[in-house]
């Protein structure tokens, strides 16, 4: 469901399955760490279901006892650290975000990967964000929201979080912000579209008009 191109001061970015393409890393690697850490591992089909379930309806088909996540976290980013070089940015960010930028759309990155990995991940990109809250645990992204805001000054009416998991919406709303949903990310966009975001975005283009309030200026 889609507004009418409200204009937003502060976009607040996740990283992986948004920005980075890691969800084809993230496959290779998530039975690696099952194994490490003793829980569940995903068979191919499982897939496309995790991809329509809830961050907690995935723990408990994973298995996966809460206290067991922060250490899960710790070593999925020191894993990302090591695979840099395989995980890239989704083609047309970099001028997605040059275009908010260049608008005077203040940006943020909430993730939770290490700042240094989404650093490298962005490459020359890093630098057109303000704010950086990195290694967010699994349900502490609405602390991190509230914190960012709070830097950069701006009410929350005029943010924006942007994200592809069903977890970024629901932080989203947790602390009164839009909430943007991408189609191209970890979870099935009808997930996420029966949640009934603020903004669905079905391709990188589609993001800088509809923060800025303008026609796609990266079609113009």
């Amino acid at each position: 469901m889609n507004k009418a191109n409200p204009p937003y001061s502060l976009a607040i970015f996740d990283l992986d399955g948004t920005l980075a393409d890691s969800f084809p890393w993230f496959l290779r690697t998530i039975n690696d760490v099952a194994d490490h850490f003793n829980f569940r591992r995903v068979a191919q089909e499982d897939i496309e279901e995790l991809r329509h379930a809830s961050s907690r309806e995935i723990l408990s088909r994973l298995e996966v006892p809460l206290w067991k996540l922060p250490a899960i976290a710790r070593h999925a980013r020191w894993l990302k650290a090591e695979a840099a070089g395989e995980i890239s940015l989704f083609a047309g960010v970099e001028a997605m975000l040059r275009m908010l930028a260049d608008n005077g759309v203040q940006m943020a990155l909430v993730t939770s990967d290490s700042e240094a990995n989404a650093r490298e991940k962005l490459g020359d990109a890093a630098a057109l964000f303000s704010h950086f809250d990195c290694a967010a645990s699994l349900f502490g992204k609405p602390t991190k929201f509230r914190r960012v805001i709070r830097r950069a000054g701006v009410a929350p009416a005029r943010v924006i979080s942007i994200g592809d998991e069903v977890r970024d919406i629901d932080a989203a709303r947790a602390v009164g912000i839009a909430c943007g949903a991408v189609c191209w990310g970890y979870a099935a966009p009808a997930a996420l579209q029966a949640l009934r975001p603020d903004h669905v975005f079905e391709q990188i283009s589609d993001i800088a008009p509809a923060l800025i309030g303008a026609r796609n200026p990266m079609q113009a």
